[in-house]
């Protein structure tokens, strides 16, 4: 794992370590339930390729608790009040990318592609300003031009208590639930004009939206459901593996044109 990119100060750090400890101490109460539309697309499991996890901003204590040790990069902001941030996502387990879509774009994106030719990368792509659940171009962009493939996650909590914030950020109770759902792999082509990007931009937004919605629900609920797997935090460090063939990968989803503004995104399924 990669040091965060600037020293900084020594009362920074150690916020960063107690915020780190304090978030793994009150995350640790509660319980986790995920669906999975293809389970060899957690990233937990040492999966063959590298991938780009989105989730909105407000549910960011979930992959940060889940899914540390993972062999992720995280795209944080250059803001100073993301440093504390940085800092805990370090000690979580996370290398950490800083950058914005205003400040420090073009390096955060070289970064980004550097590192994920041998590592997943995760982008909250409503951050760091809003707005709430608006997708960002980035990702998309980012997926054009490395090839590689979105992987949207939608989390829930019940009730949880909200933030003033831009984003309304959730803070789940102790000893409530988490729900998240692991959507399909989206590949977006290479060598997209600008309105192509925003098309598929408008596809994954609502995709993102629709799932973190039907995780609300769902945690909200309390039911069981078929398919469902207990979630646990990452114990120990995961690196990339090659360990699937051509023949055996898993089958990819497409995102095909979006007709209308108001149309849901259309899914192809491809072997």
């Amino acid at each position: 794992m990669e040091p965060i990119d600037k020293p900084l100060p020594l009362s920074l750090r150690w916020a960063g370590l107690l915020a780190a400890q304090g978030i793994r101490a009150w995350m640790s109460t509660l319980e986790y339930r995920a669906l999975h539309y293809d389970r060899s697309l957690d990233a937990q499991l040492g999966c063959d390729q590298p991938r780009i996890y989105v989730f909105w901003h407000e549910y960011i204590l979930v992959p940060l608790y889940l899914r540390g040790h993972c062999d992720l990069a995280m795209l944080l902001s250059k803001h100073r009040d993301a440093d504390v941030l940085a800092r805990m996502a370090y000690h979580m387990g996370f290398d950490c990318v800083r950058g914005s879509t205003n400040r420090g774009s073009t390096a955060a994106l070289l970064d980004m592609t550097r590192r994920g030719k041998h590592m997943h990368l995760t982008i909250t792509p409503d951050g760091p300003r809003g707005p709430r659940r608006k997708l960002a171009i980035g990702p998309v962009y980012l997926a054009s031009r490395t090839g590689l493939p979105i992987v949207p996650l939608g989390f829930g909590a019940d009730r949880p208590w909200r933030a003033g914030s831009w984003d309304r950020f959730a803070v789940p109770r102790p000893f409530s639930q988490v729900r998240g759902i692991i959507g399909p792999a989206v590949h977006i082509p290479a060598d997209l004009d600008r309105d192509e990007l925003e098309v598929r931009r408008q596809g994954v937004e609502r995709l993102l939206t629709d799932l973190t919605l039907e995780s609300e629900e769902w945690a909200v609920s309390g039911t069981r459901r078929q398919g469902e797997e207990i979630v646990r935090p990452q114990a120990r460090a995961l690196r990339l593996q090659q360990v699937v063939s051509i023949s055996d990968a898993p089958a990819t989803v497409t995102l095909a044109d979006v007709a209308a503004e108001d149309a849901a995104p259309v899914l192809r399924i491809s072997a």
